[in-house]
């Protein structure tokens, strides 16, 4: 039997992520909500970028949405600018005996050490209350620097340090809230975005640190930031929008989490509007963009992740890879026990059922 399934969220994941539900047979769309008043009404195809109907509308009724009773709802609203009321539809989904996979809020995919408990506990309350399950993932925060790192140590004999770094051109990406008004891009550089913000880099990818951690067995004593931001030598247009002579066109940040006053796990963004920007910093592994996991230890790693899509570029890629994660985990969520599930606590999800036998 289909697991029912309803969806939030149609931006750049969300629509993908849509995509993916229509089309695998293994889910039933029981809904559909959107933010926008004028996708208020369209056949859920539609705005997943499919030809044949499926007869589910779009709606800005959350309410409508958790009445159908679906087993399982993909959360793709966005949460990087409006973490409340993200996690206030995610107590409410919960509290209604609805199990949630999904890419946001960001700060639920391992908020132990990073979050006070204060704000733990109501979410926990609310999958007891609902027998419900939470699953937050993606690509990066998510299984490249996760998933792939455990894969690999688990070969290890011993491990000294392990880097999990995104090497990318974002000039295709075209979600302006995130390129703006969260990393900055095109902002003068004595003007601080929300990312860079005293503390906030270090929660953001705090869960991913802390998440390896606790896989790894060790205790992280501090988390440090760092970042380094480069202008535009010139005026020029990304998919996003217009980048000013002097704002911000490239950005690099590490967050380090220290054991002991070593650097054992450390996230690393490389991330430039032009490829001509920043030579001597990394550069991917293939053609617009890449994620790399190292792993110094007895055997050491380097690994390559080098996302393509028949459908886009790499950023493409990128997300559709993200979106997939998520998706897919969602039988194991459904039959998850109560509370936030994690990479640590899920059974390994394989692609089973996503095999093109035509």
């Amino acid at each position: 039997m289909a697991i029912r399934v309803a969806h939030i969220g149609t931006g750049n994941v969300g629509s993908i992520a849509l995509n993916h539900l229509i089309s695998d047979p293994r889910f039933e769309l029981t809904g559909v909500w959107v933010s926008s008043d004028e996708k208020v009404g369209k056949d859920a195809a539609e705005l997943a970028g499919l030809d044949t109907p499926t007869g589910v509308a779009a709606t800005n009724d959350l309410g409508a949405l958790l009445a159908a009773k679906p087993d399982c709802a993909v959360y793709c609203a966005m949460g990087d600018n409006r973490i409340p009321e993200a996690v206030a539809d995610v107590l409410r989904i919960l509290s209604a005996g609805i199990n949630i996979v999904g890419t946001s809020p960001g700060v639920f995919q391992y908020p132990w050490g990073v979050m006070p408990d204060k704000y733990i506990a109501p979410v926990e309350q609310a999958a007891q209350q609902g027998n419900s399950s939470l699953f937050i993932s993606g690509v990066d925060p998510g299984f490249a620097n996760d998933l792939i790192p455990f894969a690999f140590a688990s070969t290890c004999q011993s491990i000294e340090q392990v880097r999990c770094m995104e090497i990318a051109d974002y000039a295709t990406y075209d979600g302006s809230t995130v390129m703006f008004d969260v990393m900055g891009f095109g902002w003068p550089l004595n003007e601080t975005p929300m990312l860079l913000q005293p503390g906030v880099l270090g929660m953001a990818w705090g869960t991913t640190i802390r998440q390896l951690a606790a896989g790894f067995g060790i205790e992280v004593d501090e988390i440090k930031d760092s970042c380094t931001r480069i202008p535009a030598p010139d005026a020029f247009d990304v998919a996003a929008g217009h980048i000013p002579q002097g704002g911000q066109a490239a950005l690099r940040f590490e967050i380090h989490g220290m054991v002991k006053g070593k650097a054992a796990i450390v996230i690393d963004h490389v991330t430039r509007l032009r490829e001509d920007l920043c030579p001597d910093w990394p550069q991917p592994a293939q053609p617009g963009g890449s994620y790399k996991v190292e792993i110094v230890g007895e055997p050491s790693y380097t690994v390559d992740i080098c996302p393509t899509s028949r459908k886009g570029d790499h950023n493409y890629a990128a997300i559709a890879a993200g979106a997939g994660r998520v998706v897919n985990a969602i039988p194991a969520v459904v039959a998850a026990p109560p509370g936030i599930r994690t990479t640590l606590d899920l059974p390994l999800i394989t692609g089973k059922g996503l095999f093109a036998t035509n």
